[in-house]
């Protein structure tokens, strides 16, 4: 039997197989079709059943970036018609936002297109206070009165964001009914049930996010079903969400929100899987793959996760740009990316100087040197000049290379700059790695964390190339390469439980704290995720629970998420606070233990476990065979080297290398730098380490 996931990237989409009773993997990659994603899934899974059973897959799971790309304005991803129904004197709330400015000094910044016209959003009488006490009954009459307009204009998808509905959500499951009994096709997402927060305009962005995005996803994940049926596939399809769980589609369905940064979060939790497969408990993910380069840290062998994220914004130098997109409360694998893709185009402004991104070659035309239109020099292009490429062909010579068309784009940067080919490819390298280096510090001394007690997993097909570069920079010491590092974030589908995160917004102090009552709702909410695991199919001894509570000091704006104990009484509210004093001084180098500290909410993880890929373990000793060798330029010493060439394949267990080397493999090629060894590990993976001095 086989569990099959699917991630579908920028330019490619990845398929691993992993046959449950052999622990072997099969890895297929094919093009990915940018405006009709599910065709990659499905041309990928025509691939994996030449000659098989579809009754042999018992699982398949799939993470997307439709959701974004809806979000971003693709073509064939027209955002319904969506409106709003909120309280009295806060129709605006969506548009007026924070006030803030993403771009402070341009005098020309727009921020993105409301997702609701401003005619779209509807006024309700009836008023809840923050402490759930009705001062004011709905007023049913405007509720009709709006149900009326939302019918006449055609309105396929309601947001509900009514004031302080966290504390009581009793308007908002009024106006629900209403709309479900009048307008019974209609989607209705109400912000009390997919966010919770207690702050109005993040909730309601929350809710209208969810509601422009359900048509959509619905008609996505529905097509995908019955591709899926109409080859012979009638197994449940999960989906990877933003948190790093898995969830099945007809739950995500609902929930659409949940999975708008679906992709980049199955890399990190594959990260932390293996660090947990080889002892390892604490690695920061980089995953390069054709369009973007992303990075995530992992403690403990737990992913460092963020409770609020805005979709659809602006980055700049790694970070998002506060302002720039719609705020989404919902827990958010903690991610920096930058816009350095293998496909990542380099240009030259008006100054004369280079500049690396933001856009990308993609699929198609793809870079240069794959001889399929593109005329642009990209970081491939310039990977190819140095060397580190093999100039003939890729995917064990299923793509051949053309290395004159390659040359020739970056000709035509390097004559505006006035400088040679390999010069201008080494420029390139340089700026790509800078700006990966400023995203790895973001996940790590930015949050508190030192690198140099972290280990790199560099994976994405151009990842293992400029690891021992950027492990230089942040001086870590250790790097390790996945078995199959271009398909590696599809095994973190493989590697996922389900997750289901719900909360409760609290806003007290911690000194004024009702421990009963608190321990009360988060056995509602575990009864409420274990309802969600069942219909999953999940039995009870798989499922567990993780508390935690969103702390601050009196006066702050911003709160820090700690793990509680459990029951919570006295005792766990007392630990909780000592590890907030402690991650606290561990962000911000200080920390405050007199002052006094403030309970947000109320978190809860439901987890259900699913069993991980039990891979084989072949160990013994081996020896390396040279395939060949070629001349590979080097930013330090800064010269061309003769290197030897090995192909992956053919290292044997615990083969050992001394850098330089190319190990070249069918996803993917690893550069081992000079001053690096390298050794076939457990499971296949190499350990690049750097030789003391």
């Amino acid at each position: 039997m086989f569990r099959i996931s699917v991630d579908v990237g920028g330019t490619f989409t990845d398929l691993v197989a992993l046959d449950e009773e052999a622990g072997e993997l099969i890895n297929i990659k094919v093009p990915s079709v940018p405006r009709n994603p599910e065709q990659g899934v499905i041309d990928a899974l025509k691939r994996f059943l030449e000659g098989r059973d579809p009754d042999e897959i018992r699982m398949v799971s799939h993470a997307t970036t439709i959701a974004t790309n809806a979000l971003f304005g693709q073509i064939d991803l027209e955002l319904p018609k969506t409106s709003l129904i909120t309280t009295k004197g806060f129709r605006d709330v969506i548009e007026i936002g924070r006030q803030r400015r993403a771009e402070v000094y341009n005098l020309f910044f727009t921020r993105p297109p409301m997702l609701v016209e401003r005619r779209h959003r509807y006024e309700v009488g009836g008023r809840i206070d923050s402490h759930g006490k009705v001062l004011e009954p709905l007023n049913h009459d405007d509720v009709e009165a709006a149900l009326d307009e939302i019918e006449g204009e055609g309105v396929e998808s309601l947001s509900i964001g009514l004031l302080n509905s966290y504390s009581n959500p009793a308007h908002e499951e009024e106006v629900l009914r209403m709309a479900k009994e009048r307008l019974p096709e209609l989607h209705v997402s109400t912000s009390s049930r997919i966010s919770g927060g207690y702050r109005e305009y993040e909730r309601f962005s929350t809710a209208v996010v969810n509601a422009a995005l359900v048509p959509i996803i619905q008609t996505y994940i529905s097509k995908m079903a019955d591709d899926l049926t109409a080859l012979g596939v009638k197994v449940p399809l999960y989906v990877m969400q933003s948190n790093g769980g898995m969830a099945r589609a007809e739950v995500v369905a609902e929930r659409p929100v949940t999975i708008v940064e679906s992709g980049p979060a199955s890399g990190v939790i594959a990260a932390a899987w293996l660090g947990g497969l080889l002892g390892t408990q604490n690695v920061i993910s980089f995953d390069m793959g054709g369009t973007t380069a992303k990075a995530g840290t992992v403690r403990g062998r737990v992913p460092e996760v963020i409770s609020e994220y805005e979709v659809a914004g602006k980055v700049h130098m790694g970070r998002l740009l506060k302002g720039s997109g719609y705020p989404v409360s919902f827990p958010f694998i903690d991610l920096a990316e930058c816009s350095a893709g293998g496909g990542t185009i380099a240009w030259v402004d008006e100054g004369g100087a280079l500049n690396l991104g933001p856009v990308s070659a993609g699929a198609h035309p793809g870079p240069a040197c794959y001889g399929q239109g593109g005329k642009e020099p990209t970081i491939t292009d310039a990977n190819l000049a140095l060397g580190r490429l093999n100039p003939a062909s890729l995917l064990d010579g299923e793509m051949r290379i053309y290395q004159r068309s390659g040359r020739l784009a970056l000709k035509t940067v390097a004559d505006r700059m006035g400088t040679g080919i390999e010069e201008t490819a080494t420029s390139i390298v340089r700026i790509a790695n800078s700006a990966m280096s400023k995203i790895l510090r973001i996940v790590s001394v930015e949050r508190g964390f030192d690198p140099r007690g972290f280990t790199l997993v560099a994976f994405g097909g151009a990842g293992p190339m400029h690891a021992c570069a950027l492990a230089e920079e942040l001086e870590m010491n250790e790097v390790i390469v996945p078995a199959n590092p271009g398909m590696f974030s599809a095994m973190g589908l493989l590697a996922a439980d389900l997750f289901h995160d719900y909360f409760r917004a609290v806003v007290r102090r911690a000194a004024d704290m009702d421990t009963r009552t608190a321990e009360a709702q988060f056995l509602e909410m575990e009864a409420e995720g274990q309802e969600t695991l069942n219909s999953e199919g999940v039995e009870a001894d798989a499922i567990s629970f993780r508390r935690q509570l969103d702390l601050r000091y009196l006066g702050q704006s911003y709160e820090i998420t700690v793990d509680v104990g459990s029951p919570f009484d006295e005792t766990a509210l007392t630990g909780s606070l000592r590890r907030f004093h402690e991650r606290h001084r561990e962000i911000y180098g200080y920390s405050a233990p007199d002052e006094p500290v403030e309970v947000i909410s109320l978190r809860l993880r439901t987890v259900g476990s699913i069993p991980k890929p039990a891979l084989k373990d072949e160990r013994g000793d081996g020896e390396a065979k040279v395939s060949g060798q070629r001349l590979v330029y080097y930013e330090e010493p800064g010269d061309w080297l003769t290197t030897p060439v090995y192909r992956r394949s053919e290292l044997g267990a615990s083969t050992r290398v001394q850098g330089p080397a190319i190990i070249e493999q069918y996803d993917s090629t690893t550069v081992v730098y000079p001053g690096w060894d390298v050794q076939v590990g457990g499971y296949g993976v190499l350990h690049l380490r750097r030789r003391r001095p």
